[in-house]
């Protein structure tokens, strides 16, 4: 057995449909396109969404709301987090790199520091930004922000 006599099993496979192949063949005429209209003549191709003419959904639904194309996305890291993270690991800096390596954020996301919580350890943050709680928490507890 070589790859030039393999065959597809018996019974696996159907012919395609020739249409337009006169009349004998029962798919000659109009050669399955139904008679005029835009559909049996040739280039014709429906637009995305078109519905025959009815009011298509996309232009039935009412539109609601604002999105604002300039907004900036930030993944919150709030400082009982932060602490936890401090405690486990021994550490004394916090930067983009570790937050990175324990799962808090990923590589194209802005983090943000947010103030829930308590810090008691002295800790160098480095964030994108930092909310005005976190901020005096961090200096509070002798640790300094660094925004990125």
């Amino acid at each position: 057995m070589n790859l030039s006599n393999l065959r597809p099993a018996k019974g696996s496979t159907k012919n395609k449909k020739r249409i337009g192949r006169g009349q004998g063949s029962g798919r000659g005429g109009t050669s399955t396109r139904g008679h005029k209209g835009a559909g049996s003549r040739s280039g014709h191709k429906t637009k995305i969404g078109f519905e025959g003419g009815q009011m298509p959904l996309q232009r039935r639904v009412p539109k609601v709301g604002f999105k604002n194309i300039n907004r900036v996305e930030y993944v919150g890291v709030n400082l009982d987090v932060l602490q936890e993270l401090v405690t486990k690991h021994n550490l004394t800096t916090v930067d983009f790199e570790t937050l990175r390596t324990h799962g808090l954020a990923s590589k194209n996301d802005l983090v943000k520091v947010l103030g829930r919580g308590e810090l008691s350890a002295k800790v160098d943050v480095q964030a994108h930004a930092f909310s005005a709680t976190a901020q005096k928490a961090i200096e509070a507890a002798g640790g300094s922000i660094v925004k990125i």
